[in-house]
């Protein structure tokens, strides 16, 4: 089912991307249905926010060719949203792209399917782990995005309570190279990756940022227009990966705030879609991480950490094969094997 209209303006448009994760999808509009109140003769649309003055607000969930059935569930379960058949796996960045323009809110959520937007179900949780109670995340994050920002992004929780980092800085040349690799690991103090993850900030503090991670991204639509590709916000070399840090940077350039407010809170489970493809998840990674590099960072940075990867996967390839001649976990041997080998066939070059 695919509506090609967009319905008249709204102040918030959530976007939601899903691949083969209905039973997350489902939390995640279930946390939105719990905290907004449809409205009578107005189709799809659903308000939210303090009584006297509530926002209207739509969702728009892409679906990228599901195989689980999220496609046939999704109209019957919540007919108040607005469901995109993608036809195919667009990928993250491509299908943002599609649902942005079915959107029509001043201000466009893009959330991934495997969140939940808080509503004090958390208290207790927090509460265990020492940490202060959440407010409600939906209403806090639109009032702080309403303050003239590009971009505002929430505190991001795992399901225990416990704090998700979600705040960083841009990365300098070298950061590639300790980021989720043998020598981040080697060197797990090292300056670059410290100064990635912003190890120097209290994640309660509310601030200007230079990105966010991309699960919960609530945006100002003049602002994306404003530095939009001709396909959408999202440049569409990336796949996946690394299309938030760029997004970010295009924002900042043009002088448009990114803001992280922690007072919002959002409940992510963390990569449930990519973890089902492991040998592509692994590709798309590191393709666009060099690609990230290409387009921002002069030579030959970008050929030196291509390199340097294509090096890391063959010595990873060499270990699981050892590995595998000595008996141990064969099963898992022969996985990371194979997909250790797509990676290397591909050359982490990017799509055409």
């Amino acid at each position: 089912m695919t509506h090609l209209h967009p319905p008249a303006g709204c102040d918030l448009s959530i976007v939601i991307v899903s691949w083969n994760v209905w039973a997350l999808l489902a939390g995640c509009l279930r946390s939105i249905e719990r905290v907004t109140t449809p409205l009578a003769g107005a189709g799809h649309l659903r308000s939210f926010g303090p009584s006297q003055s509530p926002a209207t607000l739509e969702v728009i969930v892409v679906d990228n060719a599901s195989s689980d059935g999220s496609a046939e569930h999704l109209p019957a379960t919540f007919p108040w949203v607005r469901l995109i058949d993608g036809g195919s796996n667009l990928g993250f960045t491509r299908a943002n792209n599609l649902g942005y323009a079915h959107s029509s809110g001043r201000f466009v959520y893009f959330l991934n399917p495997d969140t939940e937007l808080d509503h004090g179900q958390t208290h207790r949780l927090a509460a265990a782990a020492g940490l202060p109670p959440p407010h409600d995340s939906l209403s806090t994050l639109y009032a702080a995005a309403a303050e003239g920002v590009g971009m505002v992004g929430p505190q991001l929780r795992y399901a225990n309570g416990e704090q998700q980092g979600s705040v960083r800085r841009f990365p300098r040349p070298q950061t590639g190279f300790f980021e989720s690799t043998w020598l981040g690991r080697l060197w797990r103090s090292n300056p670059w990756s410290r100064s990635l993850h912003m190890a120097d900030w209290p994640v309660t503090f509310r601030h200007d940022v230079d990105w966010l991670v991309g699960a919960a991204m609530l945006c100002r639509r003049e602002a994306l227009e404003a530095v939009r590709t001709p396909a959408g916000p999202f440049d569409e070399r990336f796949f996946m990966y690394s299309e938030e840090v760029d997004l970010c940077r295009r924002l900042k350039a043009a002088g448009w705030r990114v803001l992280y407010a922690p007072e919002a809170v959002v409940i992510h489970y963390e990569g449930k879609s990519s973890e089902q493809a492991s040998a592509a998840r692994h590709i798309h990674f590191n393709t666009s991480k060099v690609a990230y590099a290409e387009k921002w960072f002069s030579p030959p940075w970008p050929q030196l950490l291509r390199r340097y990867l294509l090096l890391e996967y063959r010595l990873q390839l060499l270990s699981e094969r050892a590995k595998l001649l000595l008996g141990h976990k064969r099963d898992l041997r022969r996985s990371r094997i194979a997909a250790y080998q797509q990676v290397l066939a591909s050359r982490l070059a990017p799509p055409p």
